[in-house]
């Protein structure tokens, strides 16, 4: 678990966790243009050509002030600079007393643009953490129950407006409020999960990333290799001809003969990295399925829990090129079996013609329903309740080796053992997917 509390850790340092929730400035300050400009003319159109009486002067000087506030904060912060959290949400607060307040002057709840009164809220709970949007989700709860009884006139035909039963009025206040909730819970779960969802794919990348610069390490060495080969040549070669004219028994001869002894071992040293990854490329690059199985189990088998290496298909056996995916995706599945069972742990390997399937099997107390229905999706955090005071984990890391083995080609299947009880995870591949770009000097 170490490994995966660190790369989640990566993985938010890379997103940078709380970005993921902030506002660019510019994007409130064009939406409170277009709010202002729809109301301005809304009250335009129900005064000049509908003809109604209507406080006009105060609603528009209601308006002014959002537009004076946002060539306040164009000028004064630049327009690209993001805002979260209290910021946010003082904002939205404004939204929602400004839109209060105007709603006061047109008829209050009867006023048919009261339903705005939902859109701060919901813009909150889709871009801020809960504790952020709870707050205004009451503050708008509270606007529109004091709109019910207190407001001014609705225009209207009559002098002196409209004035709609309080039953009516009663049914427009929790119209509005289930719509303010549901559709707040609603955005907050989807956003919610779409942030962790890409915070997710942050780490995986950044897990791809680290095992493909340490893939490249070796053509660097190489490439090193190769350019210091021409100079120490002419050293050598240099100390060869000192050799020569310098008389035996000198200090000069002591030191060209130094000389030239260490440019032979920088050259030993160098032609030994340029031909390595040649040398072992039959017992590096490419794997069996035996000592892909031997290879993730050995870090797991130091612990009280036995791992259980099987195999079962025909001859010859699979062979695949070495992936750090797949060995970091099978490591992590292996991992969270052995953290989860109670003594044993069976990592068998099965094969035919068509297809390659890796199987990993504990005694443990198996997933729990809930668990099945959301299984790989990030930061799920338990098995089962009984593991909760451990801290098993079945999150981030999960997440990770579901995504790294299924960009491999391979399929993944969670169960529980009909018998015994016990988790039983499934990968696999289709042979052909599995043997595909083996290197030549392959096994």
């Amino acid at each position: 678990m170490l490994q995966e509390n660190r790369i989640q850790a990566e993985g938010n340092a890379a997103t940078g966790n709380g970005d993921s929730l902030a506002v660019r400035l510019n994007t409130t300050i064009r939406i409170r243009w277009l709010a202002i400009a729809g109301q301005v003319i809304a009250v335009l159109f129900v005064h000049f050509v509908m003809g109604f009486d209507m406080l006009l002067m105060p609603c528009l000087l209601v308006i002014a002030m959002s537009a004076w506030l946002n060539l306040f904060l164009r000028f004064r912060y630049p327009g690209n600079v993001r805002w979260r959290g209290p910021a946010v949400m003082g904002l939205l607060a404004y939204d929602i007393l400004q839109l209060a307040s105007l709603l006061y002057l047109t008829g209050g709840i009867q006023n048919p643009f009261s339903i705005l009164l939902v859109v701060p809220v919901i813009v909150s709970a889709a871009t801020q953490r809960a504790k952020y949007t709870v707050p205004l989700f009451v503050l708008a709860i509270t606007a529109t129950t004091l709109l019910v009884f207190f407001h001014q006139p609705l225009p209207w035909f009559e002098p002196g407006g409209i004035v709609l039963p309080l039953e009516i009025k009663a049914g427009i206040w929790v119209a509005i409020a289930s719509t303010m909730a549901f559709t707040a819970v609603y955005m907050f779960r989807v956003a919610d999960e779409s942030r962790k969802l890409a915070d997710a794919l942050a780490a995986t990348e950044l897990v791809l990333q680290r095992e493909q610069h340490m893939s490249n390490l070796d053509g660097l060495a190489a490439a090193a290799a190769h350019e210091l080969g021409t100079p120490l040549a002419t050293i050598s070669l240099v100390a060869k001809e000192l050799l020569r004219e310098a008389e035996e028994g000198t200090s000069l001869r002591e030191d060209v003969e130094l000389l030239h002894s260490q440019a032979d071992r920088c050259r030993g040293i160098l032609r030994k990295i340029s031909t390595l990854s040649s040398e072992e490329d039959a017992n590096i690059a490419s794997l069996s399925i035996d000592v892909l199985l031997e290879e993730v189990a050995s870090p797991y088998r130091q612990g009280e829990v036995v791992i259980d290496v099987r195999l079962d298909g025909i001859v010859p056996h699979p062979v695949t090129r070495r992936n750090s995916a797949v060995l970091y995706g099978l490591g992590n599945l292996l991992e969270n079996a052995v953290d989860f069972a109670r003594s044993r742990v069976e990592f068998s390997a099965r094969w035919d013609q068509r297809t390659v399937t890796v199987s990993i099997m504990d005694d443990g107390r198996g997933f729990s329903p809930a668990i099945l229905e959301r299984i790989g999706e990030p930061f799920v955090s338990q098995r089962t309740a009984a593991h909760a005071a451990s801290g098993g984990g079945l999150g981030l890391g999960l997440f990770i080796a579901k995504t790294l083995l299924e960009r491999s080609g391979a399929t993944l299947k969670f169960t529980n053992q009909p018998a015994k009880g016990g988790a039983d995870v499934e990968i696999t591949w289709n042979r052909a997917d599995f043997e595909r770009d083996l290197p030549k000097t392959g096994l």
